[in-house]
């Protein structure tokens, strides 16, 4: 898509108020609770938030970051992943045809940024995203790429990687490497994104996951066996291979 200005307009407006949900889905869904009721409240003084006090982004700058009652701090996360999510539903749309397969990329990314940010904080991925993002990438695939048989094998190949990577790990180590949660997810983005995307995937992830330990470690804020929370580099790396995957596989097959 280019040079439709306007629907880029609505999707970066709907990404940022979609984004505002996210922080609700990031905050609660961990904690177990309803992400409906009650309304957005302050968690200090448990203020409950008017209309003009959810604005994505505007509401969060006019009050300086903090409760409009209590004046507690409010954190930047709420802003940064409302932007972000706008961001991101732009660059899709730009990038993707109008039709169900801009649809079903949009609804990936939604559902990679809650991955990443309950990862990034709780170390789980919830059964409750997981689970769900599987069957709606597989529906998506009957009437969108990579059709059914890529993103079935997808799906598999994805889960039976990190399943036997784990099951590997377990049996040498005799402790847990990789949780099942990080297992559902890469199944998840196979079935939306087909067989070839889980590969890109797998290695952009474990590139930069193991980029960031070694740094972490040569920082000494680790040791060895410190926990990465390998979610939130599954949810770059699918990121990466939904928005670059097909040059990145057209540039190494080049090499063969």
């Amino acid at each position: 898509m280019t040079g439709n200005w306007l629907l880029l307009s609505y999707l970066a407006l709907m990404g940022s108020c979609l984004g505002s949900f996210l922080n609700v889905v990031i905050y609660r869904l961990p904690r177990g609770q309803s992400l409906v009721s009650p309304g957005s409240r302050c968690p200090q003084c448990n203020y409950a938030l008017r209309w003009y006090d959810n604005l994505p982004v505007v509401s969060w700058t006019l009050l300086g970051g903090r409760c409009r009652q209590c004046h507690a701090s409010i954190s930047a996360q709420y802003p940064m992943v409302e932007i972000i999510t706008a961001l991101l539903f732009v660059l899709v749309a730009w990038l993707t045809p109008v039709g169900p397969l801009l649809v079903s990329r949009l609804i990936l990314v939604a559902i990679l940024v809650a991955l990443f940010g309950i990862d990034l904080k709780h170390q789980i991925l919830p059964n409750s995203i997981t689970l769900p993002g599987i069957i709606v990438g597989l529906l998506f695939s009957l009437i969108t790429p990579p059709g059914w048989q890529d993103a079935l094998v997808g799906a598999v190949l994805g889960a039976a990687i990190l399943y036997g990577i784990a099951a590997a790990y377990y049996a040498v180590r005799r402790e847990e490497g990789l949780g099942m949660g990080d297992v559902k997810m890469l199944a998840m983005v196979g079935a939306f994104l087909g067989w070839k995307a889980v590969l890109v995937t797998l290695v952009l992830s474990s590139f930069s996951g193991a980029a960031i330990g070694l740094a972490l470690i040569a920082a000494q804020r680790g040791g060895m066996k410190l926990a990465l929370p390998f979610g939130t580099f599954l949810a770059l790396g699918a990121l990466a291979a939904m928005l670059v995957g097909e040059p990145l596989i057209a540039w190494y097959a080049g090499f063969l």
